[in-house]
């Protein structure tokens, strides 16, 4: 029982993604879904649920009365011989005569009855294991908290991997063309060699970028069936696009959304931790209580020189014990005291992390809010600064073909174009990204099981 004790303290959605003949089809919240019950860490946390469950019915079935029975059957191949003085059976003074007691087949059967009546262990046990399952449901929740945003982090670069490749696609067709035109121009002596070289190597820049990003496109998808919790093999459509999931995720509201520390799910973790600090020490006292404990049993006897013990005139002989064991612990040489001091010390120390847990929750919470409210305004100066890349780019490209501007000018433009692109595509993601973290601190998505 006191190893039990000990190890208490160690302490479905209906909306399915489309499955097809080709594989899944999913939206972000689909995806979220689907990932909070197939997940691998998902679903053993919910197993360690089911455990918890049994392991509350294992500590109250310790308390109820407990049934065993035991049947010994002896085979006496060569009997014992015991020897007794001669005299008893008119022999002379100082013989003996070899005697055998009893019979050669045994048969012994015993029921117990065993019933625990009073012990401080207990009933601490009992108190615990509404915590335990708690335990087990905050560390699911919280998974799903990290399932959440692994599986919105995934699906996000898979989109920016696609919007990258499409991006890169268009870039390298439009330099591609400008490269074969200013060559054709060249030849006819109307452009310098330094123009057609400096088109190629920004040609050459884009595809090996492009190659990248297409192997980056295949890596990422890997990433998300691994962050669902399906075989990398498995074919996945996403439904969405980076720009409408980033609108969808711009919401100033959210930054005004305040909450109670005590519902953050990492508060609520030390919470626990704190409770079941201050029943380990309830725990220590309770081993300085007495325990009591009764039992009862009957038992059937039978004996025989052949195996007769199936017929129906075999003789048995019944017997019962009634019992009442009390253990009362006196004196353990302060050890007892020892361990409760032990506990005392372990409970503060978790008092005082719960509320170091406070405190930073709300600097993680202050932070994130920071945060997202940079990716919000950024997400509008990327964007902004994307159309006046594009309006440069396209002015020193018609410059440079009307002979008024450079090659090295129409290539910094263009660098700076493909800048622009790759920051706005971050300051989407950013957006998701930063807003899926915040909502996990503020507790503001509940999905199922979650709580």
């Amino acid at each position: 029982m006191r190893r039990l004790f000990l190890l208490i303290f160690l302490i479905s959605s209906g909306i399915q993604a489309q499955e097809t003949d080709d594989g899944y089809s999913f939206s972000l919240e689909k995806a979220i879904r689907f990932g909070l019950e197939n997940n691998y860490s998902s679903v053993n946390a919910q197993r360690d649920i089911d455990i918890a469950i049994k392991q509350k019915w294992e500590i109250i079935a310790q308390g109820l009365p407990q049934l065993g029975a035991i049947t010994d059957y002896q085979n006496y191949l060569k009997q014992p011989v015991t020897l007794l003085p001669g005299e008893i059976a008119g022999e002379e003074p100082g013989t003996f005569v070899p005697v055998v007691f009893g019979t050669k087949h045994n048969l012994n059967a015993t029921a117990t009855w065993n019933q625990l009546i009073f012990d401080g262990s207990y009933i601490v046990g009992i108190q615990s294991a509404k915590t335990l399952l708690q335990i087990s449901k905050n560390a699911k929740t919280k998974t799903n908290h990290e399932v959440k945003k692994a599986i919105i982090n995934a699906y996000g670069n898979v989109l920016l991997a696609e919007e990258s490749v499409e991006i890169l696609e268009k870039n390298v067709a439009n330099v591609e063309k400008n490269y074969n035109e200013t060559k054709e121009i060249y030849k006819n002596g109307l452009a310098e060699e330094e123009d057609v070289e400096q088109l190629e190597i920004t040609l050459l820049r884009l595809k090996n970028n492009l190659s990248r990003s297409r192997r980056m496109q295949d890596i990422s998808y890997d990433v998300l069936k691994l962050s669902l919790g399906l075989p990398v093999e498995t074919p996945v459509e996403l439904t969405e696009d980076l720009d409408e999931l980033a609108m969808e995720y711009f919401d100033m509201g959210l930054l005004e959304t305040q909450i109670p520390v005590e519902e953050n799910i990492d508060y609520r973790i030390a919470e626990n931790r704190a409770q079941s600090a201050e029943i380990q020490v309830k725990l220590e006292k309770s081993k300085a209580l007495p325990s009591l404990s009764g039992f009862l049993n009957y038992g059937v006897q039978g004996f025989s020189q052949e195996f007769t013990f199936f017929n129906s005139d075999q003789e048995y002989f019944g017997q019962s014990i009634l019992g009442i064991s009390l253990n009362i612990p006196i004196f353990s040489s302060g050890m007892r005291g020892a361990r409760t001091q032990q506990k005392k010390i372990a409970y503060e120390q978790a008092i005082l992390e719960l509320e170091e847990t406070r405190n930073d929750v709300l600097r993680k919470i202050n932070s994130a809010k920071i945060e997202y409210e940079y990716s919000l305004e950024n997400f509008q100066t990327q964007k902004k600064n994307l159309e006046l890349s594009e309006r440069i780019e396209r002015k020193n490209q018609i410059k440079f073909f009307e002979g008024v501007g450079s090659s090295f000018e129409l290539s910094e433009a263009q660098r700076q174009l493909y800048t622009a692109q790759q920051d706005f595509l971050q300051a989407m993601l950013n957006v998701i990204t930063n807003k899926a973290e915040l909502e996990n601190l503020l507790d503001t998505t509940n999905y199922p099981d979650e709580n």
